[in-house]
């Protein structure tokens, strides 16, 4: 078993930034990615970024636009997802996710073996 928690939240102004984290916990020598989903009221959960553990490998949802970035850091069990110029549209709650190896689920999948307890970014105009 593997345990998430989210840290880094927050409210920002247009153009802000923010770092989220997601330290791991447990079993994480399972672990094969993490990444961040993130769902506005009213609206579908949507795939943001992921990073695989072993070699760094990330992903990215197309609207980003290059404006967030994904890390990690193994010796924390850490993956960090740096938002820069923020917009108001990025406003919602991001939740961490990770999969086992075993598990073989593509990171864009809905479906994840774990998930954090979200942490809420709002992004005020």
């Amino acid at each position: 078993q593997v345990q998430l928690v989210e840290s880094g939240g927050g409210l920002v102004q247009a153009g802000g930034s923010l770092r989220v984290s997601c330290t791991a916990s447990g079993s994480t020598f399972e672990i094969n990615y993490m990444g961040w989903f993130r769902q506005a009221p009213g609206k579908e959960r949507e795939f943001v970024a992921a990073i695989r553990w072993g070699d760094s490998l990330t992903h990215y949802a197309d609207f980003l636009k290059g404006r967030f970035s994904v890390s990690r850091d193994n010796t924390k069990n850490t993956a960090y997802l740096q938002m820069n110029s923020l917009k108001p549209e990025d406003t919602a709650a991001y939740y961490c996710f990770a999969d086992r190896t075993d598990s073989d689920r593509s990171p864009f999948s809905f479906e994840h073996d774990y998930w954090g307890q979200g942490t809420q970014v709002t992004v005020s105009s």
